[in-house]
C-alpha cells in the first residue's frame, strides 16, 4: 500500500524554521569517558535541524533512526559526525544533537578514603552547518561554600550553603581529550570543599575545616574556574556561572562570565 507523505509535500507560506525537530526523547547510550572506555548512561536527547520554507514538515523517525545507529558509540567527536549524519538524512543545512545525562565520577572521602559515587548533571551539544561546526560541553558541579565577609566579622564560625558551578566550553577541536572529568575537578577546586555522598564523622570533620580555611565568594569561584581554563588552547570560548543557595538569606547569589571578552581577554 502507498502512503502519502504528508511531510514532503510543499508549503506556500514562505517561511523557513530555525528548528525543527524531538525533545525530550530519552535513550540508553554507551558513552565514552575520556579516557578511551565506554560508559553505560541514559541521556535525554534533544535533536533538530532547520526545514526550508517550501517544506511542510521534518520527518521526525528519522531522528530517531540516526540517535539508535549511533547510540553505542558516542563522543565528542562522533556526536559532530551525527549532527551531520542527521543534517545529510534530513536535506537541511543545519543540524543541532545535544545529549543530557548523569555523569558518575568515585570519589574517596578525605580522612578515611571511604569510596562512594558523586552525580554530575553534563551536556555535549554538537551543531553542524554552513558557517558552524563546534561541539560544546556544560556540566554542573555542587560545592561547598564558606562567606569570606561572614568569617571576617564573626568572633566564631561563618555561614555556608551549597554553590552550583556551571561550565560551558566550546571545543577547538572535537577530537579534543577534554572531557567532563577535567572541568569537574577544577569547578570542585574553586569552591571551599568538594561534596562528597559519603562523609564518616572525621570526613565531615576534616571537609568543616578545609571549607572554613578556604572562604569564596561566587565573584572567588567565578574567576579561579575562568582562570584556570582560559588559556587552554583546547577551548575557543567559555562561559562560568555561580549560584549559592544562601543559608542566611531566601535568595540566591549570583555572578557569570564569558570568555574571550570583546578585546579579545
Amino acid at each position: 500500500m502507498s502512503l502519502i507523505d504528508v511531510q514532503a509535500l510543499p508549503d506556500d507560506r514562505g517561511v523557513a524554521l530555525d528548528a525543527v525537530g524531538v525533545e525530550g526523547l530519552r535513550y540508553p547510550l554507551l558513552l565514552g569517558d575520556g579516557q578511551g572506555g565506554k560508559r553505560d548512561t541514559a541521556a535525554t536527547m534533544t535533536m533538530t535541524v532547520d526545514l526550508a520554507a517550501d517544506v511542510k514538515g521534518a520527518h521526525l523517525s528519522r531522528f530517531v533512526e540516526v540517535l539508535h545507529a549511533w547510540r553505542d558509540q558516542l563522543d565528542a567527536s562522533s556526536m559532530l559526525l551525527m549532527a551531520d549524519d542527521l543534517r545529510q538524512r534530513m536535506g537541511s543545512r543545519r543540524a543541532t544533537v545535544t545529549a543530557s545525562f548523569v555523569y558518575f565520577l568515585e570519589r574517596q572521602a578525605p580522612a578515611t578514603g571511604a569510596t562512594s559515587f558523586m552525580d554530575y548533571p553534563c551536556a555535549v551539544t554538537a551543531t553542524i552547518g554552513p558557517d558552524c561546526n563546534v561541539v560544546q560541553l556544560r556540566t554542573e558541579v555542587a560545592v561547598t561554600s564558606v562567606c569570606p565577609c561572614s568569617k571576617a566579622i564573626s568572633d566564631y564560625g561563618a555561614h555556608n550553603q551549597r554553590g552550583r558551578v556551571t561550565i560551558d566550553v566550546d571545543l577547538e577541536d572535537p577530537g579534543s581529550d577534554l572531557w567532563f572529568d577535567e572541568l569537574i575537578n577544577v569547578a570542585e577546586r574553586c569552591g571551599s570543599s568538594p561534596l562528597y555522598a559519603l562523609l564518616k564523622r572525621t570526613d565531615e570533620r576534616y571537609v568543616t575545616m578545609a571549607a572554613y580555611e578556604h572562604p569564596v565568594f561566587v565573584e572567588d569561584m567565578a574567576r579561579n574556574v575562568v582562570t584556570a581554563l582560559r588559556d587552554d588552547p583546547r577551548i575557543t570560548r567559555g562561559t562560568v556561572q555561580v549560584v549559592n543557595d544562601e543559608s542566611i538569606h531566601n535568595h540566591a547569589a549570583f555572578t557569570r562570565v564569558s570568555w574571550p571578552t570583546q578585546d579579545g581577554s
